[in-house]
């Protein structure tokens, strides 16, 4: 019985395989109504013969056939139908985000010009050795508001596209001098974007069909039906069109966390009316992920660029790498070296997966990146992107995005409604001034959720409190918030000798710092702690050496340094520092230890300082001053080379503190030690 049954299901199983189509049968349908590019075409039936060959069971069978529904599911000629409506792009981005003036005017400068390419009169060049024929087409292209040049043979055409601007090539296949063929071969050689119309006699359809492959956008039979005309060469421009309107600019959005580039990201693939992908790259390491593994090793995928196209299904996203600047590098390969290919719009027309192992073209997708520090970036990837910085909030910024989203958002989260729940604008100041010390929103969104779980506690104890008005102020923020965490302590602190007040820029944004300066008997050597790197540490050097070269000027005995060690510290020593503009706030300290008068704590300062004194421009001058308004600071020093950056500075920027551009060292003296005789009384 055992063997007889074996033998009836073997009979049984033609049959069943005869009423259903296999696997491959149902794969072979999709492959020949795919319409997919020639060369995929080619790789996909190549591998689809083998798989006709080869045995199911066999591990190579699943590969291949994973592989080919790969390639179909690639959205090769799907693309987002794209609407230019420059109203509604800035309507989505001013309800999504408040500020950040300079993001949105980059996207719309992008969609104008999108647009205005979208209405630009089209060129139409005509090669045809039939004087009539040229004639004739030339008539009814005109007639349809294209503007037409016309050439004998190919040789008259390349002198003509050499001097004007061509949208689109008609030629004949068959003239003298140079042919149709060689005139293609001619543009695909230096002008690829341009499309090209084959027209041939009906007698010479292979030529046709030569053409095609060799690159061709279409063609047409002689006598040429001029309602055919008319429809092809619209047909074609508006291709040509779209794929140029959704070649967008590789940006790279750099600023301190919680400054919303992630956020603008998502406003502009609604602006845009695109899909949005999203991929963070902290931590990335193996150049595979990008790339995919080749097909040879067991377990390859693709890589997560692919995947990701493959998910969204269309070929023209907007397509974000989050936090660029933390990729790492091991002995697997430099993910930084493998992002050149995909954000060189020179390169990403073919971009090669090695898994896919055929040239996918990324030029149609907008790429995004965010990072925080871009000194972390290489040269090469940094050079193919357009950088776009987003600077910290001022308070009021962060006052007007605390009433207009965060706190809506946050009541909705806790339960609460809107109408029963007001937030005073001197409860949300509070907040933000003694709870809140940084350049983005995060925290100060962290702390306004706190107090909404709190107000829903509130409202569930008392019974019958959740329909009455609840009003938070200043003092409510004191009660449910507790202490505050931060103090001004440029304006609280009293003026000491050998003490400066900084300011510096982080990747967190700006920030103040103090250098603290101390002398001790010794024998003429210069201490410097704090974790500093090496270029501090010659800002250092810098500004004693320029006091001892001064002594007679500043006041300061000549032999100070023969008999005495210099330390010079910077606080946080757990926190490694680096760059020059330290350098005037260390010859501050020196200055103020060495003449025994006490600095302004409420005096920040920041430029690199030569050795004779001169001040040099530094970057982050708007963070730096956030950062010293956030500590209380009063007068603000800055280097005179920065005055075109600081003119262009915005009010809210500026208001509240005082701003004083030096060029020289001894400039800061007058503002640094204008208190010392009120405080010498006291």
């Amino acid at each position: 019985m055992f063997f007889k049954k074996r033998i009836e299901q073997s009979e049984e199983t033609p049959r069943q395989q005869e009423e259903t189509p296999s696997a491959l049968d149902t794969l072979r349908s999709k492959v020949e109504d795919a319409q997919l590019p020639h060369q995929v075409m080619e790789a996909v039936t190549g591998e689809l013969k083998k798989l006709e060959k080869t045995d199911s069971a066999i591990a190579e069978y699943s590969v291949g056939f994973n592989y080919i529904e790969l390639v179909l599911a690639l959205p090769w000629n799907k693309s987002s139908q794209c609407k230019l409506d420059l109203a509604r792009a800035q309507s989505v981005l001013d309800t999504r985000h408040y500020g950040l003036s300079q993001v949105k005017q980059r996207i719309l400068e992008f969609l104008a010009a999108k647009t205005l390419c979208s209405k630009a009169k089209q060129t139409i060049l005509i090669v045809d050795d039939e004087e009539i024929a040229r004639a004739n087409m030339e008539h009814v292209l005109r007639k349809e508001g294209y503007a037409c040049y016309c050439a004998g043979n190919g040789a008259v055409a390349l002198e003509i596209m050499a001097q004007e601007d061509i949208d689109l090539v008609i030629t004949d296949l068959k003239m003298e001098r140079m042919d149709g063929i060689e005139l293609l071969q001619h543009i695909n050689r230096i002008s690829p974007e341009i499309p090209v119309i084959m027209v041939t006699g009906f007698a010479t359809v292979s030529s046709a069909v030569d053409a095609l492959k060799k690159g061709a956008a279409h063609y047409l039979g002689k006598p040429v039906n001029l309602d055919e005309l008319r429809q092809t060469v619209k047909d074609v421009l508006e291709k040509k069109l779209f794929v140029q309107m959704g070649k967008g600019p590789i940006l790279c959005f750099t600023g301190p966390p919680g400054t919303g580039k992630t956020s603008v990201g998502k406003a502009i693939a609604e602006a845009l009316q695109r899909q949005f992908i999203r991929i963070s790259l902290a931590g990335l390491r193996d150049e595979a992920e990008l790339r995919g593994h080749r097909r040879t090793y067991v377990g390859a995928l693709p890589g997560r660029i692919i995947n990701e196209l493959k998910r969204a299904g269309v070929n023209n996203p907007v397509f974000m790498f989050d936090e660029i600047d933390k990729i790492g590098q091991d002995f697997r390969g430099d993910p930084a070296s493998a992002l050149l290919e995909v954000l060189d719009p020179e390169q990403n027309v073919h971009f090669t997966d090695h898994y896919l192992e055929l040239p996918f073209d990324l030029s149609r997708i907008m790429f995004i990146a965010t990072a925080n520090d871009l000194t972390k970036l290489p040269g090469p990837l940094l050079d193919r992107m357009e950088c776009i910085e987003f600077s910290g909030y001022t308070e009021k910024e962060k006052l007007k995005i605390a009433q207009q989203f965060i706190l809506p958002r946050q009541l909705k989260v806790a339960g609460l409604s809107k109408s029963n729940v007001h937030f005073s604008s001197e409860a949300v100041s509070r907040v933000v001034s003694d709870y809140t010390r940084e350049s983005g929103l995060r925290n100060l969104e962290r702390q306004l959720a706190d107090i909404c779980r709190k107000i829903a506690m509130m409202c569930l104890k008392s019974s019958g409190a959740q329909d009455e008005q609840v009003v938070i102020d200043a003092q409510a923020v004191s009660k449910m918030l507790g202490p505050r965490k931060f103090h001004r302590e440029a304006a609280e602190a009293n003026p000491q000798i050998g003490i400066a007040t900084g300011m510096v820029w982080a990747e967190t944004g700006g920030e103040i710092i103090s250098v603290e300066a101390a002398l001790m008997p010794g024998s003429g050597t210069l201490l410097l702690t704090g974790s500093l790197g090496e270029v501090l540490r010659e800002s250092a050097q810098t500004a004693l050496s320029f006091i001892r070269s001064k002594t007679e000027e500043f006041g300061v005995s000549e032999n100070f340094f023969r008999s005495a060690d210099v330390h010079i510290h910077f606080p946080s020593g757990a926190i490694p520092k680096d760059g020059p503009s330290a350098g005037i706030t260390i010859f501050a300290a020196l200055l103020s230890l060495l003449t025994r008068r006490p600095a302004r704590r409420d005096v920040a300062m920041t430029g690199e300082m030569t050795l004779t004194g001169r001040i040099l421009p530094v970057s982050g001058i708007r963070e730096k001053i956030l950062a010293a308004k956030r500590a209380g600071v009063q007068l603000v020093l800055l280097p005179l080379a920065n005055k075109e950056e600081v003119e262009a500075l915005d009010f809210d920027v500026t208001e509240g503190v005082e701003l004083r551009l030096v060029a020289h060292a001894s400039e800061i003296i007058e503002s640094l030690f204008a208190r010392q005789s009120f405080i010498l009384a006291q």
